[in-house]
């Protein structure tokens, strides 16, 4: 080694110099694009003239386990694109060493499969865009990108659109042809940026064209190059896809004594491009039957679990109306729209009438989003018919940070004067506490949420924040109807630190939104900091390993510290994919309301004002996730408030390559608490058959057996692509009594959709 290359290895490890040693493909790096002049075949060969003579992505460099070197097997990508059709070809050199995969199936999970992607912001504002991706066996996934790719939340891979792929697997390499309709993606004509960036897991390497640093996502718009059309991509007048719907089912709730039901429906969604950037998405009468049912949990906390969307509709620039306010005080929750939980504390399905939306760009700077959505009364729920509004409009700043004003409204209709016994659902009533102690219910009529937001993304992805300030508005006036709050990262190659400081008054109502603290708190002043540090062996099994140290406070207005957890941890990821972790906590709570850990609905146990501290420790191991059969194996164990805690969690796997996967998830969880204060047993178990009998046919089975709630669930899902984006689908969903699996209610359901371009 030459005194010059250690001085630099030197520097790189104490300061992060320039991330890495010198990366071949620097960030901005140009890739022209022209037009066919001829068909091309989608046939996985590359053979066709224009393939030949198209610039090529080359020299790819790694990204993980180390950024300092070129990839085992490199990569060439290139592109070309006609009137109706952008083009991508792609070369993974390889050998015959069998490829990582999971399952035929669609939206696979990324980390998880051997696969190459191409992701791309066509709006050249560094922030938003798309992601194409394939695996050696043609598995396909699409997805959208917020934020710049800057973190995990960043890739939303529940989208759905219309697109083809061929591969064909060589003994050296594979190859891919992606056909990706101009009608499928919104852009502008300018420059786009662009990356791509291949997951070889067999290998245990990530490789992208532009150069990036260990710490930050590769996929990331940040280190992407630029692709320069030498002819401006088409502008369709006409872009306009119809997909209708039809569907039936039979159901039967024995649960409560009723009968076999059937019930037939049509609808429809549509997809208009207004211009190449702004779209105007359209439903009539939706129909969500074929969406995957959540996934269980068993919640010992105060706090409500937010599960993610996944229907169609919201998906599309999702983050314009989704990301105002942070991830536990959104002004816009989608969730609340067509859901709602009955008095049982159980999610029932609210009919909705209509909904549309128009989001995208507006010049180089502006996007916009706008949405509005009628639902049915729904009286087995106490709702009446509601009206849901959403208004954003944001701004580029800078070089990639983004300034956004919102306003989200709730309007509920022909609410009359209060009845207890047609509309009592507790999200149309307002408690108000008078003199004497008695209750007095009002109606909520309105709800409205505004407020602005600055996001704040640098050039390199070293500094990333966030400031917001939001208020809301009632029937009836309230004031302490804010919420606030400021978070700062900065990561580096070996150090990140994260603050981050948050006001919400005990009158916020987002009734659109998530904002679980202020079902437990009278408002709260909550404050956040972690510092990590990162350790890159240089020899041995280890990739990468490193301390962490956080704090979190939260008080209520008056000053009184309501809790506070101290944690320290420790990651140590191995070159065979596996990783272990370390995490001990020291936790202090002083309860603002009653409580009962063990039964929520029960009686309480735990009385306000009670103060506990309690100290835990856990550890999590996964296995190689390259073998056939993997793991995932946690537990912990420690003080629960004034008792202890036992948890034992993980998830087994076994794959048949490549045509299905058996997986079972389990949660066991013993709490135990002194005599008096009650003691339990809780298990979560879900076994989950992936059948993929070919690329386009898909059934997916899993069981999910809750004992806390008192509940065995059975969701089968069959789905046939017949044509991309088109499905036909078979749902068969049962809930038993777990004890002698005694039927509660069951629904069998068959749904036709169709993607039609006019």
């Amino acid at each position: 080694m030459t005194d010059r290359l250690r001085v630099l290895l030197i520097v790189s490890w104490l300061f992060g110099a320039s991330e890495g040693l010198e990366a071949q493909n620097k960030p901005g790096k140009e890739l022209g694009i022209k037009k066919a002049s001829s068909i091309i075949k989608l046939d996985g060969l590359l053979d066709d003239p224009d393939w030949l003579t198209a610039e090529t992505a080359k020299d790819f460099f790694q990204n993980y386990p180390v950024d300092s070197l070129p990839p085992t097997f490199q990569s060439e990508v290139k592109l070309t694109f006609d009137d109706h059709f952008l083009y991508v070809g792609i070369v993974c050199y390889d050998d015959e060493k069998p490829d990582v995969m999971q399952s035929l199936r669609r939206d696979f999970d990324w980390g998880l499969n051997d696969n190459f992607g191409v992701y791309f912001d066509p709006f050249n504002d560094f922030t938003n865009g798309f992601y194409f991706i394939v695996t050696p066996f043609g598995v396909q996934q699409e997805g959208l990108m917020s934020s710049g790719g800057s973190g995990d939340d960043s890739f939303n891979a529940n989208w759905d659109n219309k697109w083809y792929s061929k591969v064909i697997r060589y003994k050296d390499k594979w190859v891919g042809e992606l056909a990706i309709p101009f009608k499928s993606i919104r852009f502008n004509k300018a420059d786009w940026n662009i990356t791509f960036l291949r997951n070889d897991l067999k290998r245990n390497q990530v490789s992208s064209w532009i150069a990036t640093p260990i710490q930050y996502i590769p996929a990331s718009f940040a280190y992407s190059g630029k692709l320069k059309w030498k002819e401006p991509p088409p502008h369709h007048t006409s872009n306009i896809s119809v997909i209708p719907y039809m569907a039936g089912s039979v159901s039967q709730d024995k649960e409560n004594h009723e009968g076999v039901k059937s019930m037939n429906n049509i609808g429809m969604d549509a997809k208009i491009g207004l211009t190449p950037s702004l779209n105007l998405d359209l439903t009539f009468n939706p129909d969500f039957s074929n969406v995957e049912v959540d996934r269980q949990v068993i919640n010992l906390t105060r706090f409500e679990f937010g599960f993610p969307e996944r229907r169609q509709f919201f998906l599309e620039n999702s983050d314009l109306f989704s990301k105002p306010g942070f991830p536990d005080s959104r002004a816009f929750f989608s969730r609340r729209i067509g859901l709602a939980r009955d008095t049982a504390d159980k999610i029932r399905k609210v009919p909705i009438l209509y909904g549309a939306r128009v989001s995208g760009k507006i010049g180089k700077n502006w996007r916009i989003g706008a949405m509005n959505l009628m639902t049915d009364e729904k009286k087995s729920l106490g709702l009446p018919m509601q009206n849901y509004s959403v208004a954003v409009v944001q701004r580029q700043v800078f070089s990639r940070s983004t300034l956004g004003f919102s306003v989200v409204n709730k309007q509920s209709l022909k609410l009359g004067e209060y009845d207890s016994t047609k509309f009592y659902h507790k999200s149309v009533l307002h408690e108000k506490i008078m003199a004497d102690n008695d209750t007095l219910y009002e109606l909520n009529k309105s709800n409205t949420v505004i407020g602005a937001d600055f996001n704040l993304n640098t050039k390199s992805n070293r500094w990333v924040g966030k400031l917001y300030y939001h208020r809301s508005f009632n029937t009836y006036k309230e004031n302490k109807n804010y919420s606030g709050g400021v978070f700062v990262a900065y990561n580096t190659r070996r150090l990140g630190v994260y603050f981050a400081e948050q006001a919400l008054g005990k009158n916020f109502h987002a009734d659109v939104g998530f904002v679980p603290g202020l079902d437990v708190y009278p408002g709260l002043l909550a404050s956040f900091g972690r510092v990590e540090w990162k350790l890159y062996p240089k020899k041995g099994k280890v990739n990468l390993m490193g301390p962490g140290f956080e704090v979190n406070y939260t008080n209520t207005p008056d000053g009184t510290i309501t809790d506070k957890i101290y944690s320290l941890d420790y990651f140590i990821n191995f070159s065979n994919t596996s990783r272990i972790y370390f995490r001990a906590n020291n936790t202090f709570q002083k309860l603002t309301e009653d409580f009962n850990p063990i039964d929520p609905k029960g009686d309480s146990t735990l009385l306000a004002g009670m103060p506990f501290s309690w100290d835990n420790f856990s550890i999590n191991y996964s296995s190689d996730q390259r073998k056939v059969f993997n793991y995932k194996l946690g537990s912990s164990l420690g003080g629960f408030y004034n008792g202890n805690l036992y948890n034992a969690n993980g998830e087994l796997n076994y794959r048949y390559q490549p045509f299905g996967s058996i997986s079972v998830k389990f949660d066991y969880n013993a709490i135990l608490l002194p005599e008096g204060y009650g003691s339990a047993r809780f298990l979560l178990i879900s076994p989950r058959l992936d059948l993929t009998f070919t690329d386009k046919l898909f059934l997916t089975t899993f069981v999910q057996y809750n004992d806390r709630d008192d509940n065995t669930n059975l969701n089968a899902r069959f789905q046939w692509r017949f044509k991309p984006a088109s499905d036909f689908f078979v749902v068969y969903t049962e809930n038993y009594f777990p004890e002698q699996l005694v039927s509660k209610n069951r629904a069998l359901v068959l749904k036709l959709t169709y993607w039609l371009n006019l």
